[in-house]
């Protein structure tokens, strides 16, 4: 499959839980991330260009709230490389809020590698 991707994505060496907000389930956790989207590990595949309510949760280290939410699409998933039973699923940001948006780049430029 040709690369689509217009933004650079980085590894992701902090592990921070994603939630579903709407259901209050866990998705899975961060593996990548870019200005534009993130790629998640989880351990069932997902629906593809379907928007969600994504809660990212935070230390306090990285900011003064517990969690940031914000709508994202997926647009792919497959299963893991090495552990066939895990899944990854990348994600573009549909929307965010600017302050928000403010702690997500925080977090790429600081965590991001």
């Amino acid at each position: 499959m040709p690369e689509r991707r217009t933004m650079p994505r980085r590894k992701f060496d902090l592990y921070l839980r994603v939630m579903n907000d709407d259901t209050q389930q866990q998705l899975g956790h961060m593996v990548e991330v870019s200005s534009t989207g993130l790629q998640l590990e989880t351990t069932a595949p997902m629906l593809l260009n379907m928007d969600y309510y994504l809660r990212l949760e935070l230390t306090p280290e990285l900011a003064d709230r517990p969690f940031i939410v914000f709508i994202a699409r997926s647009r792919w998933c497959k299963t893991d490389d090495i552990q066939p039973n895990l899944y990854r699923v990348g994600f573009a940001i549909v929307e965010i809020l600017p302050d928000d948006k403010q702690i997500f780049m925080n977090i790429v430029q600081r965590y991001g590698s």
